[in-house]
Parts: structure tokens; sequence; C-alpha cells
């Protein structure tokens, strides 16, 4: 029996890797919901690793590149792409977007209109990241606990992990040397005056944001990364910046509703890289950043190996290099 601590996304990602291996699975949870207690439920779940590639290391795009088939046997994952824009004063973050990115192609004007009608005539050039994604980070977790269940793994809700157990997944809450938390706030946004089908990213050298659709009118917006420890609700400045920033989308979002604001801890590694360690003969997966949805399936099929004593094809291909 496989003991697991914590049914956030790591938590639950690694009882779906370890179920299909025919492992027996519990689950410990100490809310009452999918996903009530996750910082994922802030995400903006894009699988976005070509456009992460500005700021992220290599790893992020070869790991997050397995991320659009797996999610995809679990829930809706819209393949629509990234389209990635800057207002005429600030084209030079674009350039300097694209150099450190790639996967992506320039777009003018006219194909940002044919792309996205309602942004026709706002922006003269773009970068569009045709391969990438995005889905729903709180319909995702509901999925993959319904999906975990039916697998035969058992989630114990509203219950607390025994003092022991062996998989901690339970992010902030894990007493790890060298975690920090990152703290990420957004809001979701009621504009039905505004038809938005993939996810924008609006380059800004004070405040980016991205904006992902989640339909029937809702779009998500964020893109604050601050070094903080406090877990209050969204402080006035991030709100009115990102507010300000939706409005140079599109001059539509003056008169849209806020439904809901939010702010979370994203645990992070010195090098904002995951981790699998050991620590009193319980194997750690923490550290996913702010890169929680396209690492994660990688993560814990990584993890699934290192429990079972599996080995991959990398690791034969590597012995027989040796």
């Amino acid at each position: 029996m496989i003991t697991i601590a914590g049914a956030g996304l790591a938590g639950l990602a690694c009882a779906y890797e370890l179920a299909q291996r025919g492992a027996a699975v519990t689950v410990y949870e100490r809310v009452e919901a999918p996903g009530a207690g996750s910082v994922a439920r802030f995400a903006g779940g894009m699988l976005a690793p070509w456009c992460e590639r500005e700021s992220a290391e290599e790893e992020v795009i070869t790991l997050g590149s397995r991320a659009f088939g797996w999610w995809a046997k679990v829930t809706p994952v819209h393949r629509r792409g990234t389209l990635v824009v800057a207002p005429a004063r600030d084209r030079a973050e674009l350039t300097r977007f694209a150099r450190r990115t790639r996967g992506h192609r320039g777009v003018d004007g006219a194909e940002i209109g044919e792309l996205e009608p309602a942004l026709a005539g706002r922006f003269a050039q773009g970068l569009f990241f045709e391969q990438e994604a995005h889905l729903d980070p709180r319909r995702a977790l509901r999925d993959l606990s319904a999906k975990v269940q039916a697998m035969g793994v058992e989630i114990r809700y509203g219950t607390p992990a025994p003092a022991r157990v062996t998989l901690d997944c339970t992010g902030m809450a894990a007493p790890l040397p060298g975690l920090r938390p990152v703290r990420g706030e957004m809001a979701i946004l009621y504009c039905p005056e505004v038809e938005i089908s993939r996810t924008l990213r609006l380059l800004h050298p004070r405040m980016p944001l991205y904006l992902v659709p989640r339909g029937d009118g809702y779009f998500m917006i964020g893109g604050t990364m601050i070094e903080s420890s406090s877990d209050r609700p969204i402080s006035l400045r991030s709100l009115s910046e990102l507010l300000s920033a939706a409005f140079a989308l599109h001059p539509a979002f003056a008169e849209a509703s806020v439904a809901e604001t939010g702010a979370g801890l994203r645990p992070a590694f010195p090098d904002n890289l995951p981790r699998l360690t050991e620590q009193d003969s319980t194997l750690c997966l923490n550290g996913l950043y702010r890169h929680g949805f396209l690492l994660a399936p990688a993560m814990a099929e990584a993890a699934a190996r290192r429990l079972l004593q599996e080995t991959s094809d990398e690791d034969h291909r590597e012995r027989r290099t040796a």
C-alpha cells in the first residue's frame, strides 16, 4: 500500500501514475473537497512550455511537452495556442520575448485580427505559439480526483495524513530545506461583450498579464510573482494593475464584473525547478512553482517509477552509453 499526503495537483497526479501501474494507493487530504486546499485552484491552467522558456530553464520545455496528451486523457484541453502581444510603445518587449523563446511565428495586425477578431486593429505585431494549450484548473482537479477514484484509489478527504507516509505532496506545508513561497494573485472577470478563444499574454515591463478564457464570458487574469509568505487577499496595487492591463487588451474590460479574486503561495526551490527528495524514508515531490499543470505529469511519472523501482527508457539509454 502506497500512502500519499495531499490531494492537490501533485498528489492526485502521482496517484494516477501509481494506479496505472497497478499499485494500491490511499491519499489523505485535510480539506473536504477536491482542490479546495490546493494553490492550483488559482492557476491559469496554461500548458505553455515554449512561452515559459522566456524565464524558465530548458527542462521546463523538456518535461512540459508531455503534459498535453497526459491531461487530454483526464479533462478537456483547449489546444488553441498562445497569442503574445504588446502595445506599440513596448515593442522592444516583444523582440526580447521572441529572442528568449522558440516555437512561435510572428504575426501582423491582420493575422491577429483573424486569430482573435476582438483584437482587430488593436495590435500591430505579435507572436503566435500555435502548439500551446490551456485547461480549466478547477475542473481538471475535480476530473483527476474522479479519475483516480474510478481506478481504485482511496481518497480520504477531511482526514489529516498519518505521521509517516510513502509520498509527501503537501506543498508549502512540507518542512523541506530551501523551499520558499512565491505569491501569485489572480482575478476572474465576467465580460460577455468580449469573445476570446485562446490564452493571451500582454507584455509590459511593469505588469505583464496573461488572460485565459474560461468560457461563457469568464476570463482569468494573472501575472504577479511576489517573493512573499503573506497569504492575505489580493492587494489593491496588484488588482488595479491587473485590471489596467486587461483594459489595455480591450477597452470593454473596463465594464467587466470582478467575479472573484484570489491569492496563493506557490512552493519553489532556489532554481525554480521541481524536485524529488527523500526525507525520513518519505519521498517528497515539491517545488512545482508556477509550472504545476505543465510539469506535474512528468514529475508524477518520475515519482511512480522511483517508488516502484522501475527503469525508464532514459535509464536504459544512459546505461548503454556508460
